[in-house]
């Protein structure tokens, strides 16, 4: 949606800064889901991280896709 608005020149992406941004939100995400109660438990952070690859990319996919076919 950001890079459709800056192609249509409505907005000024600073891309630098929305990638610091959105990497250390991920990040205090990720700290803050180590710390729930039984989340660890039996399960390593690649198995979880690779188990949730296919489900988000289907969806972004998906999202990407009717986004185009919309306009």
């Amino acid at each position: 949606m950001l890079a459709y608005l800056q192609f249509q020149q409505i907005i000024n992406v600073n891309w630098a800064k929305f990638q610091t941004i959105s990497e250390s939100t991920l990040r205090m995400l990720a700290n803050a889901t180590t710390q729930i109660p039984g989340f660890n438990s039996g399960t390593s952070h690649s198995t979880f991280a690779s188990s949730l690859a296919i489900p988000l990319t289907g969806s972004m996919a998906m999202g990407v896709a009717i986004g185009f076919m919309r306009g």
